[in-house]
């Protein structure tokens, strides 16, 4: 039987990827296709997202910290692995520093305290806004970022 060998595993290590920081807010771009993104944050303790709703499902893994859906009511450790459906509508806030891998399909609608639609991210204007991020820093946009 003779295998034939599949285009080859992409990676990326995340040494290679600088942090940049937007207030209470780390960011690590790790991967951005256009139906899937993986960014790394870390939350600063008292930071609170916006409520919103995602359109695909997202992987969440805790490495560090504390935090919680204000919705559910669940805190995530560290160690916590999480899965969240498509349609899921709730609001990240932080109890500690944390720090928190995510694995996002599709993109999130943010939502303002009226309840209207204030503004719709996704992997590439997560990308950008890093890339901002690196610029007003002086950090050299990396490269590796997988596509």
């Amino acid at each position: 039987m003779t295998e034939t060998l599949g285009p080859p595993v992409g990676h990326v290590h995340s040494a290679a990827l600088p942090w940049v920081t937007a207030g209470p807010v780390g960011l690590q771009v790790l991967r951005v296709s256009p139906d899937t993104w993986v960014v790394r944050n870390r939350f600063q303790a008292g930071f609170r997202l916006p409520k919103h709703k995602h359109t695909g499902g997202v992987h969440a893994y805790t490495f560090s910290g504390r935090w919680q859906y204000a919705e559910y009511g669940i805190d995530y450790v560290a160690g916590t692995f999480i899965y969240e459906p498509p349609g899921s509508i709730h609001t990240l806030t932080v109890q500690e520093d944390s720090d928190i891998l995510f694995t996002i399909q599709g993109a999130f609608i943010e939502f303002d305290e009226q309840e209207n639609i204030s503004g719709i991210v996704d992997g590439e204007s997560t990308l950008n806004a890093y890339y901002a991020l690196c610029d007003a820093s002086g950090i050299p946009r990396p490269e590796g970022i997988l596509r």
